[in-house]
């Protein structure tokens, strides 16, 4: 099948009765369901009528209600607003107002946001006993990442959500698939398309379980296929228990994808094939790289075959692809794109010898006497030292030339004595960096906090 053929599918629920297979299910902390019992059974209560057209707020509070729930409202409701667990109370009448809200399915019998029509999702399938409703285009409303104060929301299409997605004819095996994402988040949701539609099962993370834990759930359930930002990749190297599972193919999204987290975890799974995807909320699955090199090949700048275009511009990367958002949601909102049509990513790029690499964010850039640093950049030459697991690099308020670069740490626990340590990493950036982007001082902590969209927690993000 092309790329285009998974979005032309009337519904998620059609590719299940398509293409249902009894090995195949949706795996929570608690409890799974088999995907070919939900293509002729319902998990709304006999809801769906009252539901069909509606915009409704998707606000369980675990992830496999809310996949149950995308499932059933894909191709029935007008507009399906994925609500983050980590959403502020005090933002929820915005986002209800914004999306014009009439419509609330949640994992219990509290209503949300004091909306009148409340259904509840719950992994109790139950026969459906009337015709389903006229099949119609839903909307899919995601919050962008790194938002702070009120979030952003962003209107995709199904097709455009699914593009990047191949259906294979014949795999190599059963598929299964596990994410340390939240499906209600972009790079989530792309790994619960791949599993409905790509024919596998999908084993889903818990925000509450220890890092450890998933990772043994994971290879209970024999996840060939893994996905994550760097941050929980690196965590899950720390936890001890990285070897409880075998993927054949291990992928990183979301942020920075620096030489060192892929040499480790090709060193802990060395019959995986490890690549990173370079997508964004805003502008959709741009593409991805499997030779196990930090960044991309500056060939794929202008059109690539997927039809997706990209450019630098003014340092950042621009993206202009049918997988982009459409618009952001309410009024005044600012313009996603362009006049002609290209996502400004917000990431920074410099390209050397031939191949493009990603230096940080352009609002994330630290100014230490009127001369940039870019955290990121830093961080990658300190992540180098094998006794690194994991770096935060950070400003520093000075009286003379208004900031300085300082790091926080994370060290392996066969680490060398700090002091060591620490004169070891600054002889590497200093190698490695110009004078002003080497750390003043250097902290080590015994771990970094992780935002719940999976990205390291930066002051600026």
């Amino acid at each position: 099948m092309s790329e285009q053929d998974a979005g032309d599918c009337g519904s998620l629920r059609d590719w299940l009765s398509a293409a249902a297979d009894a090995g195949r299910g949706l795996h929570g902390r608690g409890a799974s369901v088999a995907l070919r019992d939900l293509a002729c059974a319902t998990s709304l209560g006999g809801r769906l009528a009252e539901l069909a057209g509606r915009a409704i707020l998707v606000a369980t509070g675990d992830q496999l209600t809310a996949a149950l729930a995308l499932i059933e409202l894909d191709g029935v409701a007008r507009r399906l607003v994925l609500c983050p667990p980590d959403i502020a109370p005090e933002h929820l009448p915005a986002v209800i107002a914004d999306a014009e809200i009439d419509a609330v399915v949640t994992s219990d019998a509290a209503s949300c946001g004091g909306v009148a029509l409340h259904a509840v999702c719950r992994p109790l399938l139950a026969p459906l006993t009337h015709a389903l409703p006229e099949r119609r285009s839903t909307e899919w409303i995601l919050f962008t990442s790194g938002t702070t104060g009120a979030p952003k929301m962003v209107v995709h299409t199904r097709a455009g959500l699914t593009a990047a997605i191949k259906r294979r004819a014949v795999h190599d095996g059963p598929v299964v698939w596990g994410t340390f994402y939240d499906i209600r988040r972009y790079g989530g949701l792309q790994i619960f398309f791949r599993a409905v539609i790509d024919g596998g099962s999908l084993v889903l993370s818990d925000a509450d379980e220890p890092v450890a834990d998933h990772l043994a759930r994971l290879g209970r359930h024999g996840a060939t296929h893994v996905s994550g930002t760097p941050s929980h990749w690196r965590r899950a190297l720390m936890s001890g228990a990285a070897r409880a599972m075998a993927p054949r193919y291990v992928r990183l999204s979301g942020e920075i994808a620096d030489q060192a987290i892929l040499d480790n975890l090709k060193a802990v799974y060395p019959q995986a094939r490890i690549g990173h995807a370079y997508a964004s909320t805003e502008a959709g699955v741009g593409f991805e790289v499997d030779d196990g090199r930090a960044g991309f090949p500056a060939t794929m700048l202008g059109r690539l075959p997927s039809g997706v275009e990209m450019k630098v511009e003014n340092g950042t990367l621009r993206i202009r692809s049918s997988r982009t958002a459409l618009h952001y949601v309410g009024a005044g909102a600012p313009a996603l794109a362009d006049r002609d049509g290209f996502v400004d990513t917000g990431d920074m790029i410099e390209v050397r010898d031939g191949r493009c690499f990603f230096v940080g964010r352009a609002n994330g850039v630290i100014n230490v006497g009127g001369l940039k640093v870019h955290p990121e950049e830093v961080e990658a030459v300190i992540n180098r030292h094998p006794d690194v697991r994991m770096s935060l690099v950070r400003a520093r308020k000075s009286p003379i030339t208004g900031a300085v670069v300082v790091a926080d740490v994370v060290l392996r626990d066969t680490a060398a004595p700090a002091a060591e340590v620490e004169g070891e990493i600054l002889r590497l950036c200093r190698a490695g960096l110009t004078r002003h982007k080497v750390p003043s001082a250097i902290r080590f902590v015994p771990a970094l906090a992780v935002a719940a969209t999976g990205k390291l927690a930066r002051h600026h993000a």
